[in-house]
């Protein structure tokens, strides 16, 4: 066999090798052990609760509940979020086959107001070092405070939710009511320490959380208690999909101020330059995804009609002798509209100045900018078609004498022109009107009075 042969003869060999390595790979991960190992499955929750999580931790739900999970884990960190979302994870949670812990975590972290109701319907709530749960007042949708009547309303129906999930799951009814009556919040030693305890267990970590799971008898929402062996347990992590990453940043309060102004902005410039496109596309995308997340935030709809005024405002500053009144009044409105667009009692549901403020300056300068342009444009005198001739000054190249035509040469151009006075050759003209390809001129400076006589 000649080297050319033996060395294709042991390429050859290599990729039959890594063919048959990757070819038994997958059955090799299928060991006996590894096949008998109970399942975690793990999710974080870091953010609101709307819509596009609500669909993630459900989703995370059934996923263990078909792969046969011995235990589905939320590491679960939120201000809170909206009610219908909140329900529809709670359905899961209660109905779902493998057991479901709620872990709040890491140190400093809180399950408040929405993140509360949760943490309440889980199997197991589980509390690492340092953190808190409570604070389940209801507010209206747009963070605005409730009439006595509907305020009642909404906190009973709420409450009677802490109830029912604390009183199925043996955990402490009095302090899951205060929490939505009184706002009141619990750390971690407070709500374990309870009696009867309004959390399970604290763990500093979360192998330490399955260390103490292990062997633990819970009860589950049904009634029926079921033991947890979760020793060599593997966890299975479940991100976000890039489609809800996406649509759960664009979901934050501060992502959607800025959509909505660079959209704003886009649409500005787009109308003040017809043609440009890519502005108008980029404001209109950017809108429609302000608008999406407008649809899941708590939105204050006063405060989205202060932004539009002050805008309106800023446009008449150019065209209204104002002394600056409007503008003022503009940048006023956009500021004071922009910090109630959010206006929830969440801090992580709220804009504050640092965003409002170089914001609504910059828009306001680029607005002002533009629409200071376009008027300009607009009383700048035509330099075009007959309108663009008129007052146009140019030079006789020859004699004209009324009623008799001659040539004249304005914007580099011979023209044929008619005078209602003589004018002399190479003698400045102004054009005074333009028919059809005939100007008519005068003199560009009134002629000199002759001198009198002693």
């Amino acid at each position: 066999m000649t080297r050319r042969k033996r060395r294709a003869a042991g390429w050859l060999g290599l990729v039959a090798a890594g063919l048959l390595t990757a070819a038994a790979a997958p059955f090799a991960r299928q060991t006996p052990a590894a096949k008998d190992a109970p399942v975690i499955y793990h999710a974080v929750l870091d953010g609101i609760i709307h819509p596009v999580t609500a669909e993630y931790l459900i989703g995370t739900v059934h996923a263990a509940d078909a792969a046969g999970a011995a235990l589905t884990v939320i590491t679960l960190r939120t201000p809170g979020g909206l009610v219908d979302s909140t329900l529809e994870i709670n359905q899961a949670i209660l109905a779902a086959k493998a057991p479901v812990v709620i872990y709040i975590a890491p140190s400093g972290s809180r399950a408040a107001s929405a993140g509360f109701l949760i943490a309440l319907a889980a199997d197991v709530l589980a509390m690492a070092p340092g953190t808190h749960i409570g604070a389940a007042h209801p507010v209206g949708s747009g963070g605005q405070a409730l009439d006595e009547t509907m305020a009642k309303k909404a906190a009973e129906d709420v409450a009677a939710q802490a109830r029912s999930l604390a009183e199925r799951r043996g955990r402490n009814v009095k302090l899951a009511e205060e929490a939505v009556f009184e706002s009141k919040s619990f750390t971690d030693e407070e709500a374990v320490n309870a009696k009867p305890p309004l959390a399970d267990l604290i763990a500093p970590s979360f192998d330490a959380l399955v260390g103490a799971l292990d062997g633990r008898t819970i009860r589950r929402f049904d009634g029926r208690e079921e033991t947890l062996h979760l020793a060599g347990a593997r966890v299975v992590d479940v991100p976000m999909s890039w489609r809800q990453q996406m649509l759960s940043a664009i979901a934050h309060p501060q992502v959607a101020y800025l959509l909505f102004s660079l959209g704003t902005l886009g649409l500005t410039i787009e109308l003040w330059s017809p043609g440009a496109i890519v502005p108008g596309v980029v404001g209109g995308l950017c809108l429609l995804l302000a608008f999406f997340a407008f649809q899941i935030l708590p939105v204050n709809y006063a405060g989205l009609l202060l932004i539009a005024f002050g805008l309106l405002l800023l446009v008449l500053e150019i065209k209204v002798t104002s002394y600056g009144l409007l503008g003022v009044g503009g940048v006023t409105s956009l500021v004071f509209g922009s910090l109630m667009l959010f206006a929830s009692p969440m801090p992580g549901m709220r804009l504050d100045l640092t965003i409002v403020l170089p914001v609504t300056l910059g828009l306001s300068a680029i607005i002002l900018f533009l629409v200071r342009l376009a008027v300009q444009s607009q009383r700048r005198r035509a330099t075009t078609g007959d309108v663009g001739m008129l007052d146009e000054l140019g030079v006789a190249r020859s004699a004209l004498e009324p009623g008799v035509p001659g040539s004249v040469a304005v914007h580099g151009e011979i023209w044929t022109a008619t005078a209602d006075e003589s004018i002399a050759e190479g003698e400045e003209i102004r054009v005074t009107a333009v028919h059809g390809l005939k100007l008519r001129v005068r003199r560009a400076r009134p002629a000199a009075a002759p001198q009198g006589g002693e």
